[in-house]
């Protein structure tokens, strides 16, 4: 009987502590949320980080470099006709030119490598909210829209490393990738999704 009561009284204390740690991991993630970092091109790069929710870090002057969130952030595209917003990124880098000024955005919206039909459902997902906010999709036959199609999956698995370009009006231009990620210790089929927010630099040439 004190056996048991013993045993009993080790598994209440063993849940205790579970439920503790789970309270304290929940206190911290609403503490610590997900970055945000909202942005337009072209705005100064300070700017940026004072009114961002971010871990950015300080401009280095005089030169075009970029910074890199440290904790997983989402973007938030805040022009007023163009804007969307992804899902929390663990790589995420914005660059600037020599006078400090946003030039453009990569980041990979997702916080791990994810099989096929996850990372699918996030380039479906920010292809609609393009098409909503009035981006036009690339007609050109290597660079059309992504779809949950069986050619598409079998591209993607091929590691053909399928690429879609929107533009933004005249002024942005946007390239959304997913690549093969088969880490060396894993036997297992994964995918990374990159998202590249950039001014136009590449015109359509549909028929390709």
């Amino acid at each position: 009987m004190n056996m048991r009561k013993r045993c009993l009284a080790s598994f209440i204390g063993a849940c205790g502590v579970l439920l503790a740690a789970m309270v304290c991991w929940i206190a911290y993630r609403f503490a610590n949320p997900a970055d945000e970092v909202m942005l337009m091109l072209g705005e100064p790069y300070e700017q940026v980080r004072k009114h961002s929710r971010s871990t950015l870090p300080p401009v280095q002057a005089g030169i075009s470099w970029m910074g890199a969130l440290t904790r997983p952030g989402r973007l938030r595209f805040s022009d007023p006709q163009y804007g969307f917003t992804t899902p929390p990124s663990r790589f995420f880098s914005v660059r600037y030119d020599e006078e400090g000024k946003v030039e453009g955005v990569i980041l990979s919206p997702q916080t791990e490598a994810l099989p096929l039909d996850e990372s699918l459902a996030i380039v479906m997902n920010l292809q609609d909210q393009l098409r909503r906010a009035g981006w036009t999709a690339f007609q050109a036959s290597r660079w059309r829209p992504m779809a949950d199609t069986a050619e598409f999956r079998r591209s993607i698995r091929n590691c053909d490393d399928p690429t879609s370009y929107w533009n933004g009006g005249a002024a942005y231009q946007i390239g959304l990738d997913i690549r093969c990620f088969r880490p060396e210790a894993e036997n297992k089929e994964r995918f990374l999704v990159t998202l590249d927010l950039t001014p136009t630099w590449m015109n359509d040439r549909p028929g390709e």
